[in-house]
């Protein structure tokens, strides 16, 4: 199938459709799920035919990128996500410009993202991103290191902890793919015994995104099963 907006709402219809059956499959309902468009690359042109389909969540990697898009779609009601590394000298204009925050690692990026959300806005979403498999490629914290930052970023004022956040390995089979997806579930559910109240697993992207759901994603991050592969 040729990729461009004018085949948005097939494709849209066809996620939408894998979405309710991963979810159906796993007793859950198809609006436990959001779809969050993963937009890095493509023009608001296409972020805007999306809108005009449905899609109300859009993830952004690179933070000038997103501002300019933020800005050029800002007639749209629309919820963005930031999803790439956070670096702490662009952390004021994240806090300023987005509702979510997926990828927060370290202690003092969540205490920047604290201080600099405007007071006049909600409090900033945020996920803690777990390293689930230890990789050096990736950012994210070591799974024995989630508990204590968990505590500590929920004690800042001006953010509210939702969940977790992975980008695991690549794997072959989806039983093996989904025990990436459970120990980031595992964890979670592990905080919230402990008196979290998260409600969120951003986890699962183009590839894999029904296995996650299958262990309990909340937020699937799509991009090129979305908008095609990047420019």
């Amino acid at each position: 199938m040729l990729m461009g907006p004018q085949n948005l709402p097939v494709r849209i219809q066809e996620l939408r459709e894998r979405i309710a059956r991963a979810a159906s499959a796993a007793g859950r309902s198809a609006q436990s799920v959001t779809l969050l468009a993963a937009a890095k690359g493509h023009p608001p042109e296409l972020l805007d035919a999306a809108a005009g389909c449905g899609v109300t969540d859009f993830g952004e990697s690179y933070l000038q990128e997103g501002l300019e898009k933020i800005a050029a779609l800002r007639n749209r009601a629309l919820t963005w996500h930031f999803i790439g590394r956070v670096q702490a000298n662009k952390t004021r204009a994240i806090a300023e410009a987005f509702a979510w925050v997926h990828a927060v690692d370290r202690l003092k990026i969540a205490e920047r993202l604290s201080a600099q959300r405007p007071p006049l806005l909600p409090p900033l979403n945020v996920c803690l991103e777990v390293n689930v498999a230890g990789e050096a490629s990736k950012g994210g914290i070591a799974p024995q290191e989630v508990g204590s930052l968990a505590v500590a970023v929920a004690r800042l004022p001006r953010l509210v902890l939702r969940g977790l956040m992975c980008i695991p390995p690549e794997e072959s089979d989806d039983p093996r793919q989904r025990t990436w997806f459970a120990r980031l579930r595992a964890l979670l559910e592990a905080l919230n015994a402990a008196g979290s109240r998260l409600d969120t697993l951003s986890m699962g992207m183009s590839g894999d995104f029904e296995a996650a759901i299958l262990e309990g994603a909340t937020i699937v991050r799509i991009g090129t099963a979305l908008f095609g592969p990047r420019p």
